[in-house]
């Protein structure tokens, strides 16, 4: 019997705020989260036994752009295969269902590039390809 299995479309917004929150990421509003899972192309959780120990998720439009989101697995289970049982099946479906030349991306949190470059990312800036850019909105400014 395998020790992890693989669900598909399962992710709920318990499981995603409670492994967010195991690795200290941002934590988002219960509707804010409903809104967000709802607009989910795929999503995986892995189990071991019922409980959820990693996930991941990607969001798009379904044919062209693909970007990889929350991709987290239980500290006190990391380095055990998971974080690639669920880029496997993150990268599977987006070649499934990308159409030729899709572009699929990802932020990589400080440190994890490696991890990522092993399922053929590649840090920006490279070959005409400018650095990657990001801003949070609608921030908590300090009083």
């Amino acid at each position: 019997m395998e020790r992890y299995c693989i669900e598909k479309n399962a992710l709920t917004p318990e499981i995603y705020e409670s492994l967010r929150a195991k690795v200290s990421l941002q934590h988002y509003g219960e509707e804010d989260v409903k809104e967000a899972l709802a607009h989910t192309l795929f999503s995986v959780v892995v189990k071991e036994g019922q409980v959820p120990v990693g996930i991941g998720r990607i969001v798009g439009d379904g044919r062209i752009v693909f970007f990889i989101k929350d991709v987290v697995v239980e500290p006190s289970r990391q380095n055990c295969g998971i974080g690639r049982m669920i880029m496997e099946e993150l990268m599977l479906y987006i070649k499934q269902h990308g159409c030729r030349n899709a572009y699929a991306g990802l932020m990589a949190l400080t440190g994890k590039e490696g991890f990522y470059e092993k399922f053929g990312f590649r840090i920006r800036p490279y070959d005409g390809q400018g650095s990657g850019m990001t801003q949070l909105v609608n921030v908590d400014l300090p009083l």
